[in-house]
């Protein structure tokens, strides 16, 4: 599988700066409450998000992007509508 970057650079920073930011948040809460699950889910999910702006790639765009492209080749869809 080769992964190709579809997402431009500021967006890669908002989503490394949102990722420390949510990771540190929740690392502070873990000290407090470690027996707290839904803090385990936000740095994981947080920790996606860095991954995601390192790499410039996001699955959900990637889907989203592959979605409108079988649309589009379909030839029935209204995306094809010309004016």
């Amino acid at each position: 599988m080769k992964v190709e970057q579809n997402i431009g650079i500021v967006n890669a920073l908002i989503r490394i700066t949102c990722g420390i930011t949510v990771l540190a948040w929740t690392t502070a809460k873990l000290v407090k409450k470690p027996w707290r699950q839904s803090y385990i889910l936000m740095a994981v999910l947080a920790a996606m998000k860095i991954g995601e702006g390192i790499l410039k790639f996001c699955p959900i765009t990637a889907l989203y992007e592959k979605s409108m492209g079988l649309h589009n080749s379909e030839g029935s869809g209204k995306w094809d509508e010309k004016d």
